[in-house]
Parts: structure tokens; sequence; C-alpha cells
């Protein structure tokens, strides 16, 4: 029976980051599974979304695991965590070693474009020549579809979902949401493990409401009874899903990640969304969510459209954008079709 590996690489340069600023040194935590040949391309990259972790086979069951889609007995599967995350790669809760302290407040901004860089020294860190196929959605996706940009030919496919190529004033009006609920919290600036947590929980909130949609609502959270005049479920589902987040992440990783969700636009300081597109090599197959509220299905269609030779599916859920996490099943179905057509 195979099992992940999980790692940490430490990589003792300073990492020059996209607004100038840079990192002392860099840490990369990374789950891996399966065997790793040299010399081959069997290897998987998944970009994890927004809060997840370097372990897939937890977050994509029945994608990958043993006796999934992505089996370690058939591919080698990697997953790093994120830089600014706090699963084990550097984020603001890491000791600056200038400093010996925690950075807190004083972690730079990073980028996608970062988070990229990060991963592209792992991978040649660890001797991966080629991937077979680089994949990740929402800002999983954001990262996948710029590696592919930023280092053309490492990748030989690359599969996005429910992601898109430029942040929308949509979704940043969401993360502003969310940064106003944070910064509401007396504690957010204080400097310490705990700080913001309240606001953090009112975040998650926020952004549960576009990681569903109205149908799911209704599905989910309706009563059953017309009586009821207060302590309705849909009230204890948001608080419950807040104190969940609170359990397992800090506020501090949350605001980093925001911002660079936000910067998202593979058109900075490059000749044109348009043209980028047009500039990606791999084989490219893009899922989009029907019922997504956050990044609507004509986001992926735009890319599509622009990308040479991109496949597209669209994939009926009653989650919405979370729907990317949910419906393996038809998920493994497009991605089948992808690699044999």
């Amino acid at each position: 029976m195979l099992s992940g590996n999980t790692s940490i690489f430490h990589y003792k340069e300073p990492f020059i980051l996209e607004s100038g600023e840079y990192l002392p040194e860099l840490e990369i935590a990374y789950h891996t599974f399966g065997e790793f040949k040299p010399g081959t391309s069997r290897v998987v990259w998944v970009c994890h979304a927004f809060t997840a972790n370097a372990d897939v086979f937890d977050w994509w069951k029945g994608l990958f695991g043993e006796d999934c889609y992505f089996n370690p007995e058939d591919w080698f599967i990697i997953c790093a965590n994120k830089l600014g995350s706090c699963y084990g790669s550097t984020g603001p809760l890491s000791i600056n070693p200038l400093t010996g302290k925690a950075w807190y407040h004083s972690f730079p901004r990073v980028s996608i474009r970062d988070m990229v860089n990060a991963h592209e020294i792992l991978r040649r860190h660890l001797g991966i020549e080629k991937i077979h196929t680089v994949m990740g959605g929402s800002t999983g996706g954001h990262q996948a579809l710029e590696w592919t940009i930023m280092y053309p030919g490492v990748h030989e496919h690359l599969i996005c979902l429910a992601n898109h190529a430029k942040a929308s004033p949509w979704s940043i009006a969401f993360s502003q949401s969310q940064r106003m609920a944070i910064e509401a919290d007396q504690t957010w600036r204080e400097e310490h493990p705990e700080a913001g947590l309240r606001g953090l929980a009112a975040a998650r909130s926020i952004a549960l409401l576009s990681y569903r949609n109205y149908q799911t609502y209704l599905e989910t959270q309706s009563e059953d009874s017309d009586e009821k005049t207060t302590d309705f479920r849909a009230m204890s589902y948001q608080v419950y899903q807040g104190e969940k987040l609170v359990r397992r992440f800090n506020a501090y990783s949350y605001m980093r990640l925001l911002s660079a969700m936000d910067s998202h636009n593979i058109g900075r300081k490059r000749d044109g969304i348009e043209n980028v597109l047009a500039s990606v090599k791999a084989r490219t197959l893009v899922i989009g969510i029907l019922s997504d509220f956050l990044f609507p299905v004509q986001e992926q269609l735009f890319m599509t459209e622009r990308i040479p030779g991109a496949t597209f599916t669209g994939i009926e859920s009653l989650y919405g954008h979370d729907g990317f996490l949910i419906e393996t099943e038809k998920i493994k179905t497009a991605i089948s079709r992808f690699y044999t057509s």
C-alpha cells in the first residue's frame, strides 16, 4: 500500500518577490505520492486552492488516491503548499531569520507569480524535467496557468478548473469585504498567532456565500417548519463554517492570500491577456462549473477561446464554485475524454 511522503525543502538563498521585496530564505512544504522515475513524465503536479494544504489525497478524494483516477500506482503525484500559507511553507507566522521573530504584519505581499517561482525552485530541486499534467482549481488554477506561461515547455498538459485569467471586480469586491471583516476585529493589529480570529470567522462566512449560491442554500439550509422566527439553519451553518476555518488557519495568511488572488492578472507587464493566452504551449483542458457564482463560467470560456486548441467542459453542480472539489466523477469523465481525444 502506497502512502504519501511529507517533506520540507529549505532554500537557503534570498527569494526575490515580484514586488522587489525578498525573503532571506524559503521553506516549501510538499507531499508526494507514488514513485518518481527520472526520465519519464508520469508526473502530476497539483496546485492547491485558497486555504487548502499540500495533502491532495485529503481534500480531493475521489480524484486523487489509491483506486482513484490519479492513482499513485500509476503516477508520481506532488502538491506543494503555496507561499504565504500556514501549512509548512514560509508565511506570516514563520520566523524571520533576520529578526528571530515571527513576521506577522511585516510579511511581504506575495503574488501568484511568486507562488509559481517557489514551485519552480522545488521542481528543479527534485530533478523533475517534465510534468505530464499541472492542474488546479480556483486559485490553484491561477498558479497552474501562470506556471505554463512563465516556464513554457515544462508542462505537457494543463488542466484548469473554475479559475480565470484576471481577477474580476466582482471577485475583488468579495475579497475586500472579507478584509474589512478582519480589519474590524479589534485584535487584528496585535502581533500574536490568534490576532484577528473573530474577523477571520466573519470573513469565511462572507467567502462561503461566493463559493455556493442561492440554490445551494435553498436545498441544504431550508427549514422544515414555517413557524420559526430565529435560530435558522442558515445562521448556524455560517457560524459553523467560520469557526471551522479558525481552528485550522490564521488571519495573517488569509489576508496575504486574498491579496495574491486579487493581484492575479496574466497580462500584467506583458503583451495583453489575449496574446498571453495565445502563447500557452501546454495541451489545455478548461473546466467550468456552470453554477459558479464567484468565477462565472464566462471567464473559463474566455480562456478556452484564446488558448490554442484548448478544450472546454462545463459541469452541472448544485454547489457552485465549490463544485470543482465535489463533482469528482464528472471531472474524471472530462479528464479521461481529454487525455484520449
